[in-house]
């Protein structure tokens, strides 16, 4: 069985695409299960006076969450429909995103790092953020939130884990150490979470060249024994399942032979096709 459990869609300001859109496209495509996972909505700023088309508005959430669970039904003996959550980690306002987590009826919960206090590392129009800051300091902050996103317990897969290289920004060789040390106690946070992490496939398109996380990471995730699903982070029905091919043969090439796949919260293995 295939699966893609990272998509994004018209709702959350910045891709294409109806949720039913991604399930017929997923039907096509083959998929045995898509996870529908939108971002949450922007808690820490105010979503008038930041950047525009960042995440669905906040009293679009019920819908999202009505509509998944309506094309579930449709889509019932065709495709395995998980409703999900891609959610934010921002250090200070865990309580609100505690209350979006217990919320709604989601199969999983993706945490992701994007933010360090209202800088958004990930988004091409905040490269600037990157000006006159020491790069390694800007590591540290990040693998910190990791490792305490990690530790809140609201998340079941931890998202595109070293997503600060996105756009080539990097400390430099001769801090290479360092990285990976951070890298590293990442991963092992992760770990004693229990909760398991994703191959994100979109890195290969972005400047980094290269999946999130490394293939350093990855070998590092199976020797700790952390589980793994994968997803395209698809922000167009028409790349559903993007590069998802290349993520199974680096899995199998690292040892994996599982991927993780959730109901309600609750993690079972499947195995790994490639």
């Amino acid at each position: 069985m295939l699966i893609d459990y990272h998509t994004h869609h018209v709702r959350c300001g910045h891709a294409v695409g109806e949720l039913e859109e991604y399930v017929r496209r997923g039907i096509e495509i083959g998929l045995g299960q898509i996870g529908l996972s939108d971002h949450m909505p922007l808690l820490h700023v105010d979503p008038s006076r930041y950047y525009p088309e960042m995440a669905m508005p906040m009293d679009e959430l019920p819908r999202y969450v009505e509509e998944c669970l309506k094309l579930k039904e449709k889509y019932k003996g065709q495709i395995d429909i998980r409703l999900g959550l891609e959610g934010d980690y921002i250090e200070g306002w865990e309580e609100a995103i505690e209350r979006i987590v217990k919320a709604y009826p989601w199969d999983y919960v993706i945490g992701s790092v994007h933010f360090l206090g209202e800088w958004d590392i990930t988004d091409h129009r905040q490269t600037q953020g990157w000006e006159g800051r020491d790069k390694l300091e800007v590591y540290q902050t990040y693998y910190d939130a990791i490792q305490k996103a990690a530790a809140t317990g609201f998340y079941d897969i931890m998202g595109h884990l070293d997503v600060i290289k996105r756009f080539g920004y990097h400390p430099g060789v001769e801090a290479m150490d360092e990285v990976e040390a951070l890298e590293n106690a990442a991963l092992n946070a992760v770990a004693r979470s229990g909760v398991a992490m994703e191959l994100n496939a979109s890195g290969l398109s972005k400047p980094c060249a290269e999946m999130f996380p490394s293939e350093r990471m990855l070998r590092e995730a199976y020797r700790l024994g952390i589980p793994l699903t994968v997803g395209s982070d698809a922000h167009d029905p028409k790349k559903l399942g993007g590069n998802l091919d290349r993520a199974r043969a680096a899995l199998w090439e690292v040892g994996f032979r599982e991927l993780a796949v959730f109901e309600k919260r609750q993690r079972t293995m499947m195995p790994l096709e490639v």
